[in-house]
């Protein structure tokens, strides 16, 4: 596929930090990585050191290189102010608990948690981590490989799970896709989750979209029978092209028997974003479907 444009497609107002990256700032000369949420941070300015520099043993600014394709991407790379607690995680923690997307090996599940038969999740796109941390502390018998591009947003996450204690979350910098086909093995994960993601609202960017039929088709071959793949959008347009994508794959079965949206299931937090969102009068909808 095709490199991202050069001016980056607006947001929905009121949308949640997005799996597609809403980033103001423009791409850089090679591929970041399908990444996927930030938070809403600030772009460094055109002086700013690159994060490899300022984070030695943190996150690479282009982990997978060139030896990958380019193509239209759904996101955009979230650079944005980090903290000093941000970047304190990034420096200590990197090395035990992130890993960057370089599409050269074969992750081992149990190895990278350190639980063997671990059930792991994937989430694309997890904004500033808030509702991640939340869920993992909830379930601590699930791993949680959270993907993204935001630096400031890793940092935090990676806080998050220190301060909380939760030793069941990895973050991951880069490409999703990458991550999806040439890292994870075939029926290695045990769910899906895609919340918020930029709804890239014009139509000629509706090839930007994360959730198109190529993906759900990769996302399934990794997926455990049972898995359940959970999506939730505030842009009903982009939620009704979800119902269609994910109800016309044969390997996945809703789970409403209307098949329908599903009730905003009581595992899934509440953010800010979502909340400003429903202040705005904006629907949320939520979809749960199963792997057959």
């Amino acid at each position: 596929m095709l490199e991202s444009e050069k001016s980056p497609a607006p947001s929905a107002p009121g949308s949640a930090p997005s799996a597609a990256g809403r980033a103001r700032v423009p791409e850089p000369a090679g591929p970041l990585g399908d990444g996927h949420g930030g938070g809403h941070g600030d772009a460094p300015s055109a002086t700013a050191e690159p994060r490899r520099m300022l984070f030695p043993e943190g996150p690479a600014a282009d982990p997978a290189g060139s030896h990958h394709e380019r193509r239209i991407r759904s996101f955009r790379p979230r650079r944005g102010r980090v903290t000093v607690g941000q970047g304190e995680a990034l420096r200590r923690l990197w090395s035990k608990w992130g890993l960057d997307i370089d599409g050269r090996h074969r992750l081992d599940l149990g190895e990278l948690f350190g639980v063997p038969d671990l059930p792991v999740v994937l989430e694309i796109g997890f904004g500033m981590g808030e509702a991640t941390a939340e869920m993992a502390a909830a379930d601590p018998g699930t791993g949680i490989l959270a993907a993204d591009v935001h630096t400031p947003g890793q940092g935090n996450l990676l806080n998050l799970a220190e301060r909380k204690g939760l030793d069941n979350v990895r973050v991951a910098n880069g490409d999703a896709i990458i991550l999806l086909r040439e890292m994870l093995a075939p029926g290695s994960l045990s769910g899906l989750r895609v919340f918020f993601p930029d709804p890239w609202p014009k139509k000629r960017h509706h090839k930007r979209r994360l959730i198109q039929p190529e993906f759900i088709e990769l996302a399934v071959t990794r997926l455990k029978p049972g898995a359940l793949v959970h999506c939730a959008t505030d842009w009903e347009p982009y939620a009704e092209q979800m119902l269609e994508v994910l109800s016309a794959c044969p390997e996945l079965e809703n789970t409403q028997p209307d098949g329908g949206y599903a009730p905003r299931p009581d595992f899934r937090p509440m953010t800010k974003f979502e909340s400003a969102g429903l202040a705005k009068g904006h629907k949320v909808n939520d979809l749960l479907f199963v792997r057959r």
